[in-house]
């Protein structure tokens, strides 16, 4: 299925055959494409580039198809790969997380930084973070084939080490 080009939003960048392979709803999701492009809200004289999910019922494109700006999809990324190295030693501790310091990382960026933390406010914290785990845990084969390859593509662009 194509991804419309005659919308707002104007991809220049598509992969069409998303639903094939998006993790575990592989085959069985509406998210049928993704697409970087020019950005559905543009004014005129400025161009944004962002990120879009195509999602489609079967019969027609859906009004819940994502746009992200395409930094939003960084720091996304950023944040998953943050979170997942805490899940790795989380064991340490009996409710997954430092209640004492509940900040995970502050990662610098754009001179300021970004902080990672436990959401302490949720008022269910305790079974939510350890049902969170074992899903990482159950997903954790698809997500880390997909960290290796994001990896290696940063690598190959020259934004890590050689």
């Amino acid at each position: 299925m194509n991804i419309p080009t005659t919308l707002k939003h104007k991809p220049v960048i598509v992969c069409e055959n998303y639903s094939a392979i998006d993790g575990r709803s592989a085959g069985d999701t509406d998210a049928q494409g993704l697409s970087l492009g020019l950005a559905q809200w543009n004014d005129r004289g400025t161009v944004d580039v962002s990120a879009k999910v195509w999602r489609h019922t079967g019969e027609k494109w859906s009004r819940q198809s994502e746009e992200l700006p395409m930094h939003r999809v960084l720091d996304l990324a950023i944040l998953i790969v943050r979170s997942t190295r805490h899940f790795q030693d989380a064991y340490r501790y009996p409710k997954l997380y430092d209640e004492e310091s509940p900040v995970i990382d502050r990662i610098g960026l754009q001179g300021n930084a970004m902080t990672v933390s436990v959401a302490t406010d949720n008022p269910v914290l305790d079974t939510d973070i350890r049902l969170f785990r074992d899903a990482l845990a159950q997903d954790d084969e698809m997500l880390s084939e997909r960290m290796h390859v994001l990896a290696r593509l940063l690598q190959e662009g020259g934004f890590g080490p050689r």
